[in-house]
């Protein structure tokens, strides 16, 4: 298989899943995660229609858009420490892993320094594992009732990883918590929050996501193939 019948293939699986939970696919955004990804390979992919890059390390990710730019959207999908958001605040369109208010302060700090407004999608560890990051359910309303007061950063919806299990009809309780958690929010209107994007299902799991109403996939290796971390 070549990486252009991958992304086909990951295509018809969103048309798919989309269309069996009556949603329209063009809906739904495909983020290719190209953690240990070379270039070339990701200007290939990007050759055969990708828009949206997903990296997981600050470092990887300034590596590799200083030769790509921005010819595509850069989401940083990591865990992100507060003391490299300086070095891919001018670089990235959406920050997925906003979990606490001194990270947001941070973001927004730098954000104004050169005038951006960063759209981000606050992480919630809907699962409750301990080696998950994201905030937890309980406390996500106060969170983004701190967030809404931030001029510089815009909450544009949530995220989340589901356990990685055999069986991906297993993630569907969360990804379906997290649907009705971002419904739940959404009601209450806070300033400067919209409810607009859910970023949830990756390569084992995206259709489950599709159909419990993801409009944001985070797909890697059934885009690459498997993964070489000796890179």
């Amino acid at each position: 298989m070549t990486i252009k019948n991958n992304i086909e293939d990951v295509l018809e699986n969103i048309k798919k899943c989309a269309n069996n939970s009556s949603r329209n696919p063009e809906d739904i955004g495909l983020i290719a995660v190209t953690k240990t990804i070379d270039v070339d390979i990701i200007k290939e992919a990007i050759g055969y229609g990708i828009t949206d890059i997903g990296e997981n390390k600050v470092q990887e990710l300034i590596r590799k858009y200083e030769e790509i730019g921005p010819a595509v959207k850069w989401h940083l999908i990591g865990h992100l420490q507060r003391n490299k958001v300086k070095y891919i605040i001018d670089k990235v369109d959406f920050i997925h892993s906003l979990d606490s208010y001194r990270l947001g302060k941070e973001i927004n700090k730098r954000a104004k320094q050169i005038e951006r407004t960063i759209e981000c999608l606050v992480q919630v560890n809907v699962s409750g594992e301990d080696t998950k990051f994201g905030v937890s359910v309980g406390e996500l309303k106060e969170l983004l009732n701190e967030l809404s007061t931030l001029n510089n950063i815009k909450v544009v919806g949530l995220m989340t990883m589901a356990p990685h299990v055999e069986d991906k009809e297993e993630t569907r309780k969360y990804f379906k918590a997290l649907k009705d958690l971002s419904d739940e929010m959404a009601k209450l209107n806070f300033e400067n929050v919209e409810m607009k994007y859910l970023s949830m299902g990756m390569s084992n799991d995206f259709e489950v996501a599709v159909e419990e109403g993801a409009n944001l996939v985070r797909v890697g290796s059934k885009i690459f193939g498997k993964r070489d971390y000796s890179k």
